[in-house]
């Protein structure tokens, strides 16, 4: 994939917040460590970027605009994960033609992390994805769809712990209910799982059990919804767990200039950032640690 030169802009709005007693004049002590979380949502098989005639989005998006966004961050600090919270497939002549293999090809090309999976990931039945699969050289995180009747099993993981600069970061996925979105003969034998209850038992199991200093949802469930469509967001979900740092969403393709801070079940701050859909844009939420391993945050939307 050739490089191409392009013009990065930032949003000005980012969130700054204090995640266990560190005070942002502690980012530049000898002690403290910085992780940087890059993420993307809902790019829907959109390589190329928007034309110059577009009228909203025009010569923005592009999957090598955003490789080289990617690896001058990683220049910036090494100590950077990047994530995908769903909706690979499904929304140009790529994936009509290709089947996904284009998408998994060049995200593993961008060294991507862990993805989780979104409903438009199964447009070509579970088969379809599944034999995709040897083209991604990323982990697939689900915990809330029990694969285990299908061809899946084995091959998506409910999370994954990476270390970076001594920094255990624990990353679990959830997706949406597919009955009445996907038809069923796409998805199987796939179980859907409540996802606040597979939520507090992962980040139970990450924080705790496997004594994590910073826990990520990548969640395909959506931001935000009405009362009387009976959903669960991502903000539904941060206020019902605890122990969950950060909630990388996907799915309503929700446009956020800045991550939304809101409060989880003990009070505590909770990041919820998404960045809308076809690559536009790159998340980038950056976390420090003083040497008590006390976090502070902050977070952004850069244009691609």
């Amino acid at each position: 994939m050739k490089r191409r030169n392009f013009i990065q802009k930032s949003t000005a709005a980012t969130a700054f917040l204090t995640l266990g007693g560190l005070s942002l004049q502690s980012f530049d002590t000898k002690y403290s460590k910085h992780i940087t979380i890059l993420h993307t949502n809902d790019t829907h098989s959109h390589i190329d970027p928007f034309p110059s005639s577009h009228d909203r989005y025009a010569n923005k998006g592009g999957v090598a605009k955003r490789a080289t966004l990617v690896e001058s961050i990683r220049k910036e600090n090494p100590n950077t994960l990047l994530l995908d919270a769903g909706d690979i497939f499904q929304g140009t002549p790529y994936f009509n033609f290709y089947g996904g293999e284009l998408e998994f090809k060049l995200m593993s090309m961008l060294k991507y992390d862990a993805v989780t999976i979104g409903n438009h990931d199964f447009d070509n039945g579970i088969d379809g994805l599944y034999a995709q699969l040897p083209h991604a050289k990323f982990d697939f995180l689900s915990a809330n769809y029990n694969f285990k009747d299908t061809v899946l099993n084995t091959h998506v993981k409910p999370y994954k712990v990476f270390i970076k600069d001594e920094i255990k970061i624990g990353i679990f996925g959830l997706g949406i209910e597919l009955q009445g979105l996907v038809d069923s003969k796409n998805y199987k034998e796939t179980k859907y799982l409540n996802p606040i209850e597979i939520a507090q038992d992962m980040s139970r199991i990450l924080k705790e059990d496997e004594q994590c200093d910073l826990v990520i949802c990548l969640s395909h469930l959506g931001y935000h919804y009405k009362p009387e469509n009976k959903l669960i967001g991502d903000l539904e979900l941060a206020s019902k767990t605890k122990n969950i740092d950060l909630i990388i969403g996907g799915h309503t393709h929700t446009f956020l200039p800045k991550p939304t801070v809101t409060k989880n079940s003990i009070g505590e701050n909770v990041l919820v950032n998404q960045v809308g859909c076809y690559g536009i844009n790159v998340g980038r939420v950056d976390f420090y640690f003083d040497s008590n391993k006390n976090k502070a945050s902050k977070g952004k939307s850069i244009i691609v």
